[in-house]
């Protein structure tokens, strides 16, 4: 089934977004839920103006994701532990199944009250840290411009190469399709970050990865561009699936990485962890890995 009901506007289809979706027998509180379209701009109206050629777009409500969260929560800060298939802040399909609004409506805050620091891809689960207040964005802005936000990613991939630790420095932009990255792509700015191999398993590796920049898929587009492809990402050349020396086919539902913890080195350093989720676990088990390569990965020290 398609993700979105797609229409471009006839002469007789009405003169307002809410006249439109009448006719096309689609429930109007789909205005409300952010998940219809005119053009690239997001509906905040049911009467919102429309033109014969106008392309209207109203997306299909997002299955359900698991449960995030709380790991940690002060007057500045909301924390929490999100999970592979929830989207940090609205999509197309909508506001309400986001983390941003869910977390909002835990803390009775109104809808785009909190700040979030980094934005997780859908497939990628982890730490999300969102500011709260002015001082909690401003304090975290701070941290970041003087390195002193650092984190901390764990990747399962399939590949060799050649060094076992170091930083990939390939500037990052816009590849062909607007949704997804590429190195020296359009507007190319500058990317880094920091990886080491922890332990390989036949053709597989389990990944450090820290992000010293904050480009859109800046880890992924990395990895895959050192012929290090992270399982489960099929946007950027990982495999979807791997079959075992006994003829079991593991299949990868979501991209294999996971932010494991942030480090605020405030005055007083804070860390901010999230587990390592049972799904990966238990993939890097099947697949021949060490269970103890989880701790080493969460534990080795990057070289100055």
């Amino acid at each position: 089934m398609s993700e979105r009901l797609l229409w471009v506007v006839g002469k007789g289809d009405g003169t307002t977004v809410e006249e439109l979706l009448s006719r096309a027998k689609v429930d109007a509180s789909a205005v409300g839920e952010g998940r219809v379209f005119v053009g690239r701009k997001r509906v905040e109206s049911g009467t919102h103006r429309i033109v014969a050629g106008d392309m209207v777009t109203v997306s299909r409500i997002r299955e359900e994701a698991g449960a995030w969260q709380w790991i940690h929560r002060d007057a500045d800060l909301a924390v929490v532990d999100k999970p592979a298939g929830m989207p940090t802040v609205a999509d197309a399909s909508g506001r309400a199944h986001s983390l941003q609004a869910q977390v909002e409506k835990s803390l009775g805050l109104a809808a785009q009250a909190l700040h979030a620091t980094s934005r997780l891809d859908l497939d990628v689960s982890g730490v999300v840290a969102f500011a709260i207040t002015t001082r909690g964005r401003g304090s975290l802005a701070q941290l970041r411009q003087e390195g002193r936000y650092e984190r901390r990613y764990v990747a399962l991939t399939v590949g060799c190469t050649g060094q076992t630790s170091g930083i990939w420095t390939n500037p990052i932009g816009r590849a062909r399709d607007p949704k997804l990255r590429m190195v020296d792509g359009k507007e190319a700015t500058h990317a880094e970050t920091r990886y080491a191999v922890i332990a390989q398993t036949g053709s597989f590796a389990m990944l450090v990865l820290e992000p010293v920049t904050g480009r859109t898929h800046q880890l992924r587009v990395h990895a895959s561009h050192a012929s290090l492809p992270l399982l489960g990402d099929r946007a950027y050349g990982g495999k979807p699936r791997a079959t075992l020396s006994d003829g079991r086919v593991l299949t990868f539902n979501r991209v294999v990485l996971h932010a494991a913890r942030v480090t605020l080195l405030r005055e007083e350093p804070l860390i901010l962890s999230a587990p390592i989720p049972l799904r990966l676990r238990q993939w890097w088990d099947a697949l021949g890995g060490a269970a103890s390569a989880w701790d080493q990965a969460l534990t080795y020290v990057f070289s100055p």
